[in-house]
């Protein structure tokens, strides 16, 4: 076998090799670690072409360009014909645990994903899924939403219950709190009902031991009869032992032995009378003892499975059983708990009972209303301080290079046809350049709001805003998806599915695209920058207040008299508070950064083009274009609103993306190597302006989340009723904008 390192694009076409090094720095071998090509990666060439390749890696074509492929060093295997090729090894591992216990993280060490972590409950809303190889094994990882237990109360419950009954996985990892211990195992007691072998993860060790927490890695996994891994997932200590243990229980399931969690000494009689008769009606992959246990508890979708697959007198007689013990849920809760206690007794000790810690401090000020709200408030506030006074200055630099990008183009061009430099300067620099100074407003709200989400404030946030939430027939736990919506309304849509209630989350997504998100934020903070000037930090606050404002009384009179139902407890977990891991901050708000620019160099930079191609066609002028002939068609709708044809032109173009509003403002404004702001602030009437922001604001949301709404509500009634009512909306509240704004001079 060959110990020659090749760069891979010196392989042929159909030939196999395994990376060994890739030479390109952190960037580059972040990008392709995205890509699943990381050493110890099997890699197939698929494609070569003057140097650039197409490679098959993890199920995955990547293309690459010649200077790419020379930094990614193979070793090709070459075997005799006599010398059988090993298979590789695949194995499917599950990672489980209750949110905020590094599941995540451990994934990102081991895939090499990007994927975030949020330290609040329910970040996690879909499985993920990575690719790590070691040796000849390669292990498909799959990471699970966060959940309490396996009781579907929530789209997270109901995902992870059916991936871990219907997809078997050879090993499921379960990641515990170290610091909450007795807790987090309840977890544990449901998943050694089912068939996979379970490894248990204590991670957070330093914060345990941080809070007087000591556990006996030994007597634990004596007590439980199962592997017991300590880790600390943000140091990357216990990842190579965990991999091991993987690897090792996999191979050989023989010597796994759980210990089993039993009901009540006062019930086990009816649990064995239900399983006998339960035991030729269960069916693969479910499990005697996971079954039973459900229906003693009560689980609506297990009775509702079962009862139609057992014989009618079988299940009557079972039913006969529960209904006599009525009190089957408790015993059941009881035994669990039992078990934990016996299995950590010896296990856990703890040195600093009574210790009132840091976050209980710190609650104190932030869970009262008296001082919570002011508290939140001030945090937006300051949002909004950093985005004006330090983000804008920012935003003016980038505005002044891509003027002076677009004047030099302009001038290098001069010899060139018209059409090409009014393309380049006009359509390409002119629209997609003026949105990527959006670059620094957005980078600054997305470090605040990740730091935030770090350090554990964002529970808090929903617990104290629960009193409010109610208002408008919600609770506290609809309000942390809302807060997702000011970074993307895509994401806040999908992160509605932790909120238990259909209703609750129906009408939770009926009004999340009325919070304005980073897109809207940033067109806003431009655009009253641009016209406003001095003024322009006060109207972003006025007109985000009344966009709350709306948010409110729509939801009041949605959820008081549309989607009225019996309000659904509120029960959260308040994670601990700890320090901020900067790294983990920086990670995220690069991520969210490069989507935006990569938003901004692909959709954005199309529909740019498309707009600048549509308003120049025929020739003539751009009033006599095919964008100008719609736009002027279309004037009367936006008169009552003070809206040029112009701005009613952009005020459609920002269904695509909302910052296509402004890559549209400045095609059609001519802006050349003007600057977009030095056009508007002389283009726009301060009451036109209120109007254009006040719909925007209020207008339907951006095509990704329309669609992403669509199919969270599987409700093709509720999904128009929500188009038209943001429509109505927006057209209405413009007309007493511009008329309000009018009638006070501004």
């Amino acid at each position: 076998m060959s110990e020659e390192l090749l760069p891979v694009n010196s392989l042929e076409e159909g030939q196999e090799a395994v990376v060994r090094l890739l030479s390109g720095g952190e960037g580059l071998t972040g990008r392709l670690a995205s890509m699943g090509i990381i050493p110890g990666s099997r890699i197939k060439l698929l494609r070569k072409s003057r140097g650039q390749i197409i490679v098959l890696a993890s199920d995955t074509r990547v293309a690459l360009g010649k200077g790419q492929a020379e930094k990614i060093l193979v070793k090709r295997e070459q075997y005799s014909e006599t010398e059988p090729q090993r298979a590789m090894r695949r194995l499917l591992v599950a990672f489980a645990g209750q949110p905020n216990v590094g599941k995540t993280t451990v994934f990102n060490l081991l895939t090499g994903l990007s994927q975030h972590v949020g330290n609040w409950p329910g970040k996690t809303v879909e499985r993920k899924e990575g690719i790590h190889r070691t040796g000849d094994t390669e292990i498909k990882l799959v990471d699970l939403p966060g959940t309490y237990s396996l009781s579907s109360y929530s789209e997270e419950e109901r995902v992870t219950r059916e991936f871990l009954i219907h997809e078997h996985p050879d090993v499921t990892v379960l990641f515990v709190n170290a610091s909450a211990l007795e807790r987090s195992l309840y977890l544990l007691t449901e998943l050694l009902l089912l068939r996979s072998p379970v490894i248990l993860a204590v991670n957070m060790l330093d914060v345990a031991e941080n809070q007087g927490v000591r556990i006996d890695i030994e007597a634990l996994e004596a007590s439980l009869g199962i592997p017991v891994i300590p880790t600390v997932a943000t140091k990357n200590k216990g990842i190579r032992e965990l991999l091991g243990e993987i690897l090792k229980i996999s191979s050989n399931k023989a010597f796994y032995r759980p210990k089993i969690p039993r009901v009540t000494e006062d019930h086990i009689d009816i649990f064995h009378k239900i399983s006998v008769l339960m035991k030729e009606h269960v069916p693969l992959p479910y499990t005697v003892d996971w079954v039973v246990t459900k229906l003693m508890e009560g689980d609506s979708e297990v009775t509702e499975i079962f009862g139609g697959l057992v014989p009618v007198s079988v299940w009557n007689e079972i039913q006969g059983l529960l209904v006599a013990h009525e009190d089957a849920l408790r015993s059941v809760v009881g035994g669990r708990y039992d078990w934990i206690e016996d299995a950590t007794r010896a296990a856990v000790s703890r040195f600093k009972r009574g210790q009132v810690l840091m976050t209980d401090r710190i609650d104190h000020v932030l869970t009262r209303p008296l001082t919570g709200i002011p508290v939140l408030l001030g945090i937006l506030a300051i949002v909004f301080v950093m985005t004006f006074f330090v983000g804008y200055p920012l935003q003016g630099l980038l505005e002044s290079l891509v003027s002076s990008i677009g004047s030099g183009v302009d001038r290098s061009l001069v010899a060139e046809p018209q059409w090409m430099r009014g393309l380049l300067v006009n359509g390409i620099i002119g629209g997609a350049g003026s949105v990527l100074t959006f670059v620094p407003i957005l980078a600054i709200f997305f470090l605040i709001m990740s730091f935030l989400e770090n350090v554990g404030y964002m529970a808090r946030a929903a617990f104290v805003m629960d009193r409010f939430m109610h208002i408008i027939g919600l609770h506290g736990k609809s309000f942390l998806p809302m807060c997702l919506g000011f970074g993307c309304n895509v994401a806040s849509v999908m992160g509605a599915r932790i909120v238990e209630s259909r209703k609750a989350r129906l009408l939770t997504i009926f009004l999340t695209p009325l919070v304005p998100c980073t897109g809207r934020l940033a067109v806003l903070t431009f655009v009253t920058a641009a016209v406003f000037a001095g003024h322009g930090l006060i109207m972003s606050w006025v007109l985000v207040s009344l966009n709350i404002l709306m948010l409110g009384v729509a939801g009041m009179i949605i959820g008081r008299f549309v989607l009225k139902e019996e309000q659904v407890p509120f029960i959260m977990e308040l994670p601990l508070y700890h320090a901020p891991d900067f790294r983990t901050i920086l990670i995220v708000v690069w991520q969210r950064t490069i989507a935006f620019v990569k938003k901004a160099g692909t959709v954005i930079l199309v529909f740019s083009i498309f707009l600048w191609i549509i308003s120049n066609v025929p020739s003539g002028g751009i009033e006599n274009s095919i964008l100008g002939r719609l736009g002027m068609f279309l004037e009367p709708i936006g008169k009552p609103l003070g809206l040029d044809w112009r701005m009613v032109v952009a005020l459609l173009s920002s269904v695509i993306a909302k910052e296509n509003s402004v890559a549209t403002l400045g095609i059609l404004y001519h802006v050349g190597d003007q600057g977009l702001m030095n056009v508007l602030s002389n283009s726009i009437p301060h009451a036109s302006a209120v109007s254009f922001l006040v719909v925007l604001m209020l207008f339907i949301p951006c095509a990704p989340t329309i669609i992403v709404m669509k199919q969270e509500m599987a409700d093709k009634k509720w999904f128009i009723i929500s188009f038209l009512f943001m429509l109505v909306l927006s057209y209405t509240m413009g007309m007493a904008a511009y008329g309000f704004a009018r009638a006070i001079g501004i």
